[in-house]
C-alpha cells in the first residue's frame, strides 16, 4: 500500500555538468530568475514531469535551462533530502553528473536568467560554494569527488577528451580534475601499459617541438565506468577528501 505522504513529496533533478577547458575543471551554473534563491547561482535542474524517469528529466532540464542537449557520459550521483534543503518544503533531489570534452555555448532559458561555466577550484575553495542556491554547494562537491575518484580506476577521464587524444591531453585531464601536476613519464607508462584501457590509433598529432605525439582512443567496447585500471592511477594523498 502506498502511504499518503508519497504523493506530497515532490521529486526534482539537479545536474553537475563538468568539462575541462584551458587546463581547469569547470561546472555549468545558472542564475536563478525566480524565487526562492532569485539571483543566486545554482546547478541546472527542476521537477520531474509525469512519465519521465530521472535521467530523462535531467536531460530535459539541462536543455531547457542552458540550451544544451547533454553530450558525453551522464550518470546518477546521489539523492538529497527531502528535508531541510528547500524553503518551499520537503523536496527530494536526484542529482546526476555529466562528463564531456566539449559543450556548445550555453543559452539561458526556462527559469534561468543566465548560464555560464565556472572554475570548480574557485567554487570549492570556500569563498563561493556557500553562495550557491539550496544545497547545491554540497551536490557540486560530491559530483567533483565522484569525478576525482572514478578516474583513478575507470577510463572516465577519456570522457573529457576528443575521440582521439594524446597521452599529454589525457594527463592534462587528470591534472585538472585532481588539481595537481603529474610526472609525464610515469603517467605515460601507466596509461599505455594498462590492459583494456587505451588503443593506439596509428595516427599522430604535432603538439610542440620534437616528433609528433601518438594518438590513442579508448579500447573497443570499454565502458566509461568500467574498473579497468588495476592497480589504479592513485591521486596524490594530499588531494583526497
Amino acid at each position: 500500500m502506498i502511504p499518503p505522504t508519497a504523493a506530497t513529496i515532490p521529486v526534482a533533478v539537479d545536474v553537475v555538468a563538468l568539462t575541462v577547458t584551458d587546463g581547469a575543471l569547470r561546472v555549468l551554473l545558472v542564475e536563478r530568475a525566480l524565487s526562492p534563491g532569485k539571483g543566486l547561482l545554482a546547478l541546472p535542474g527542476g521537477f520531474i514531469l509525469e512519465g519521465e524517469d530521472t535521467a530523462d528529466a535531467a536531460r530535459r532540464e539541462l536543455r531547457e535551462e542552458t540550451g544544451i542537449t547533454p553530450p558525453g557520459h551522464l550518470e546518477q550521483l546521489h539523492t538529497y533530502g527531502p528535508l531541510d534543503r528547500d524553503p518551499r518544503g520537503p523536496i527530494l533531489s536526484v542529482a546526476h553528473v555529466l562528463f564531456s570534452p566539449a559543450f556548445p555555448a550555453p543559452e539561458a532559458g526556462g527559469d534561468a536568467a543566465n548560464a555560464r561555466w565556472h572554475r570548480v577550484d574557485e567554487l570549492l575553495d570556500g569563498r563561493c560554494a556557500e553562495g550557491l542556491a539550496f544545497d547545491h554547494g554540497k551536490i557540486l562537491a560530491d559530483g567533483v569527488e565522484r569525478a576525482r575518484s572514478k578516474i583513478e580506476y575507470s577510463p572516465l577521464a577519456a570522457a573529457f577528451c576528443p575521440p582521439e587524444f594524446t597521452i599529454a591531453q589525457l594527463r592534462a585531464v587528470y591534472e585538472a580534475v585532481w588539481g595537481v601536476p603529474l610526472d609525464p613519464r610515469n603517467f605515460h607508462r601507466k596509461a599505455t601499459r594498462t590492459e583494456g584501457f587505451l588503443e593506439a590509433t596509428g595516427h599522430s598529432k604535432v603538439e610542440g617541438p620534437g616528433r609528433p605525439a601518438a594518438l590513442y582512443k579508448l579500447a573497443d567496447g570499454v565502458r566509461p565506468d568500467a574498473a579497468v585500471l588495476d592497480p589504479p592511477l592513485s591521486r596524490p594523498r594530499a588531494h583526497r577528501l
